[in-house]
């Protein structure tokens, strides 16, 4: 016999069907409730009064629960762009990169400013991630 289980969110103020779970703190204690949009809407403004006075003390702005940050840009166009930055990098003398992970920050912005720099300059670049020397004590270079 197959069975089907549907799990439903509650608001926990109405009791009403939650869409999201809101996370917030006050005098040090972490809390979570259950709310739909627009009890959620009620209570972020109720607190911007206050988060828009109080100092921020860390940690990264949260999204709300089940979104995804939107620059725009779907990954693959991400993945697309990262890829010709990597090959106009390696074109325009920056080293160390790779075909995977995350492209230097020095690089995406020479990239970005490509078209403002003369050509000439662009070939002078540093390479991104530079050997070091292996060090050799004063002693040792003296003998």
């Amino acid at each position: 016999m197959a069975q089907k289980v549907h799990v439903s969110m509650v608001d926990d103020l109405d009791g009403g069907e939650a869409t999201q779970t809101v996370p917030f703190a006050l005098d040090g204690v972490d809390y979570e409730i259950d709310l739909s949009d627009e009890n959620a809407n009620d209570l972020r403004d109720a607190l911007y009064r206050y988060t828009e006075s109080g100092r921020r003390v860390g940690g990264r702005k949260r999204r709300a629960a089940g979104s995804r940050a939107s620059t725009g840009e779907s990954l693959t166009e991400k993945r697309q762009r990262n890829q010709a930055i990597r090959e106009w990098g390696r074109a325009n003398g920056f080293t160390g990169l790779s075909d995977r992970g995350r492209v230097p920050n020095e690089v995406i912005e020479a990239y970005e400013k490509r078209d403002e720099v003369p050509p000439k300059k662009q070939a002078a670049k540093k390479p991104v991630a530079a050997a070091r020397k292996p060090r050799t004590s004063r002693k040792a270079a003296a003998k």
